[in-house]
């Protein structure tokens, strides 16, 4: 997730950035006020509006406000709300392995544990469980969404180059947990039209 390949997970480290950041200047304040209060003058008694208002109210109010608004506008990017996929795909999680189909030129072609996908497109990504709560995560492409039974829930990726991402399951499913990855493999133009017409990934 340190190293994002799509705007998703650029999103999400950018958020992660930003709240460490408010974090680190919210211990600094807090931490300073500690040492105002401490090492002030004997028989001096601390402004009560400085600690109280400012630094019990005011202070985290505008650092509460700064981060929600961000995460509003971050959230847009990551959920891809508003914006059309080239292509969907259904994922369905059973104990151990993923189910990745799509339609095809010759009707719906299904893989196990290896998810095709255009590179530099988007796509949506519908999730769902054929027996216990798993958790579907590409920590390079964007964040991750449960797969319920019964449910089905969705997730845009996008990969900006062609290549190899790991994903996981991460949600403990039962003792073959560890071993429940799989592989999203984004192609070039070029192979992406050779799939579409039905050739071997």
């Amino acid at each position: 997730m340190l190293d994002p390949a799509g705007p998703a997970a650029e999103s999400i480290l950018t958020l992660m950035a930003m709240l460490l950041g408010l974090s680190i200047l919210s211990f600094v304040v807090i931490f300073g006020l500690f040492l105002l209060a401490w090492r002030r003058r004997r028989g001096r008694e601390p402004s009560l509006r400085l600690f109280l208002v400012g630094g019990g109210l005011v202070f985290p109010l505008i650092l509460l406000s700064v981060a929600t608004v961000y995460a509003v506008v971050l959230g847009e990017r990551i959920t891809g709300a508003r914006e059309v996929p080239a292509l969907s795909v259904e994922a369905q999680a059973r104990q151990w392995r993923w189910e990745f189909t799509r339609q095809g030129a010759g009707g719906s072609v299904t893989r196990p544990d290896v998810l095709d996908i255009p590179a530099g497109l988007s796509v949506e990504v519908f999730v769902t469980s054929a027996d216990v709560i798993h958790s579907f995560w590409v920590p390079r492409l964007g964040g991750k969404i449960d797969a319920i039974p019964g449910s089905r829930n969705r997730i845009l990726l996008r990969a900006d180059a062609p290549g190899r991402y790991g994903g996981v399951c991460a949600e403990f499913c039962g003792t073959g947990h560890t071993q429940m990855g799989f592989t999203v493999v984004a192609h070039d133009s070029a192979a992406w039209a050779q799939i579409e017409q039905g050739g071997t990934p």
